[in-house]
């Protein structure tokens, strides 16, 4: 047998050796010429990881530097979908196994956490913010399951590891440490970490700081050290410091808390104010709630209901007539009073809390007593007529405050509910004058007493003292607005008259009382809106006051919403609230007594021998 010529069979091969060849080159010239920044970008995209770099939260602290809400070192715990597929996890229900194991400690639903790790992405969060504690328990598992796997593959078998994509990220968890202490002020955080209420959450911005980023190179899950890495740092946020005093803030909620307790109330509120800065050394509210524990928390309490509340006052009001009637120069504190013990006005029938004879009172009187009758009366003297006297009791009420923001900026803050004078009702016009058919907030109605405090001065209420940045440096916060509202004659006319009230064993605050120190105050008792009806239902008690009364320096003011339980007047539950949280904080700051006697007031009148009373005719006389 001839064989044939092998020159066509070489030819053939080397054409399609060519051919091979040439779709390799052409392919490689697309790869690294053509589509080159393409697959440089794929490439990257799998083999590099982005993380972000939590900013740490600046802290939230008293005027003292005490801590009230800080951050600790916390993890988010992560893992890659891509490690939990059967062939890398070496386990055909890995992610599963991993659910079973993990759920216990993080303290979340297996399923939740199984349908997590089976994505199709390189990166999940299976929870945020855990305790070091928690990362140290997954830790070991980790530890035990690797050298299992280990073992296992000396041995020859698949080496199944179902927690080799379980990691962790560096973050912050923020914590109360005084629990439920000033929680009202400070608000609280979200689950991502971002402020959702009160001061976390209008100060958000400064406190949260600005994330940083890193960028590194990884295999299988793990960093590739040799790689290198692009970092942008994180920078942190600022401190908040702010005006309140953590010791009489305790000292306010513990008062408030029994009283509200004890009474059955809804709720009640208690605020200091320093009378000549108006910083707010106290706000506090019951009942209140823990932001360290959110899940336990009542909704109806995790506001600040001291500045988001809004009711009628009431006779501590009066003070505000009394202002009108005293800078207008149409009474003075020894002006006469007669005040009859039914008082017809409008369309109504007005009366004071007690049926009595008729009072012959000094104005002086009408405010220790607390008459409505008398108060009526002083400020029907405004104007010549009841519309003109409405015009000028508003614009002094508008002045001190109601209906107007308080100035704090604080989230969902009402302004209260003052009407013009025109559209106030035939009943508006006598009730208004002794706090009914007006409403305000708590921090509201302190600013009035501080105003009264401060010589007439009205100085903007303050929370935040100021802030300290990454560098260590403090800035101060703005100075605070101040608008004179009445005289210094007028005002310290007032002081004297408010304590009378506390003093004189005829005015309705002698539970106020404090040794050694003058006290000037005002109780307030007034028919409560019910905020479920819309009707008058039960009761708002309320005390307000400042001490040294001759120099003063701190104020207080206590309400208490619809006590069911005991006494509902105002001078009996919250006077002696006033009373312990004065004592303290006057202990605390150490103001002392300033040793000069009360102004002594009158507030009676001599009207001289009255006509005997004439008998009533009988029927046929």
């Amino acid at each position: 047998m001839k064989l044939g010529s092998p020159k066509p069979r070489l030819r053939l091969v080397g054409l399609g050796l060519t051919l091979v060849m040439l779709a390799f080159v052409v392919r490689l010239l697309q790869v690294q010429a053509v589509d080159a920044s393409a697959y440089s970008a794929e490439a990257s995209k799998n083999r590099y990881a982005n993380y972000t770099l939590a900013a740490e939260r600046g802290d939230i602290t008293d005027r003292k530097g005490v801590a009230l809400a800080t951050s600790v070192d916390a993890y988010d715990i992560t893992a890659d979908p891509s490690m939990f597929t059967p062939k890398e996890s070496k386990a055909p229900d890995a992610p599963e196994q991993a659910a079973a194991l993990l759920a216990p400690i993080l303290d979340k639903d297996p399923k939740d956490i199984a349908d997590r790790l089976r994505k199709n992405t390189r990166y999940v969060v299976l929870a945020r913010r855990q305790t070091p504690q928690v990362w140290n328990q997954i830790k070991d598992l980790k530890r035990v399951f690797a050298e299992k796997a280990q073992a296992d593959r000396r041995g020859n078998g698949p080496g199944a590891n179902v927690l080799a994509g379980v990691f962790q990220e560096p973050s912050s968890k923020r914590v109360y440490p005084n629990g439920t202490l000033a929680a009202g002020i400070l608000g609280y955080v979200n689950a991502e970490g971002k402020g959702a209420g009160g001061l976390e959450s209008s100060l958000d911005k400064k406190l949260a700081g600005t994330d940083g980023e890193i960028t590194y190179a990884q295999a299988g899950g793990r960093q590739v050290p040799t790689a290198g890495s692009r970092e942008k740092p994180a920078v942190p946020g600022e401190d908040i410091e702010l005006t309140i005093d953590r010791d009489i803030q305790w000292a306010a909620q513990s008062a408030i808390t029994e009283q509200v307790e004890k009474s059955q109330a809804d709720r009640g509120y208690v605020i200091v104010q320093d009378t000549r800065t108006g910083e707010v050394l106290a706000m506090a509210n019951a009942p209140g709630f823990d932001p360290n524990d959110l899940s336990k928390a009542r909704s109806t309490a995790m506001g600040n209901a001291a500045l988001q509340d809004v009711y009628e006052p009431g006779s501590t009001a009066k003070v505000m007539s009394m202002a009108a009637v005293l800078e207008e120069k149409k009474a003075t504190p020894l002006t006469h009073v007669t005040v009859p013990n039914r008082l017809h006005r409008g369309d109504r029938l007005f009366k004071d809390d007690i049926d009595h004879p008729t009072w012959y009172l000094t104005l002086n009187g009408v405010l220790a007593k607390s008459s409505n009758i008398g108060t009526i009366l002083a400020t029907g003297q405004l104007g010549s007529s009841q519309p003109e006297a409405n015009r000028v009791l508003h614009s002094y009420l508008s002045r001190f405050g109601v209906g107007r923001p308080t100035g704090l900026n604080y989230p969902g803050e009402s302004r209260g509910i003052l009407a013009e004078p025109e559209k106030w009702s035939t009943s508006q016009q006598y009730t208004i004058p002794f706090g009914q058919g007006l409403s305000l907030n708590a921090m509201q109605a302190a600013s009035v007493y501080s105003t009264i405090a401060n010589d007439g001065v009205r100085i903007t209420p303050t929370l935040v003292r100021g802030s300290k940045g990454p560098d260590g440096r403090f800035t101060p916060a703005p100075a605070p607005e101040k608008t004179r509202v009445i005289s210094e004659e007028t005002a310290r006319t007032l002081a004297a008259m408010l304590e009378s009230v506390v003093d004189d064993e005829e005015g309705t605050g002698t539970k106020a009382r404090i040794p050694g120190y003058r006290v000037g105050g005002k109780t307030g008792t007034s028919n409560r809106v019910d905020p479920a009806t819309g009707r008058y239902k039960g009761y708002t008690a309320s005390f307000a006051g400042f001490a040294p009364a001759d120099n003063p320096r701190i104020t207080v003011y206590c309400a208490i919403q619809n006590p069911t339980k005991g006494s509902y007047f105002g001078g009996q539950i919250c006077g002696p609230i006033y009373k312990k949280v004065m004592e303290f904080a006057l202990k605390t700051l150490q103001v002392a007594p300033t040793g000069t006697a009360p102004a002594g007031l009158p507030v009676t009148f001599d009207a001289g021998p009255q006509p005997a009373p004439q008998p009533t005719p009988q029927p046929g006389q």
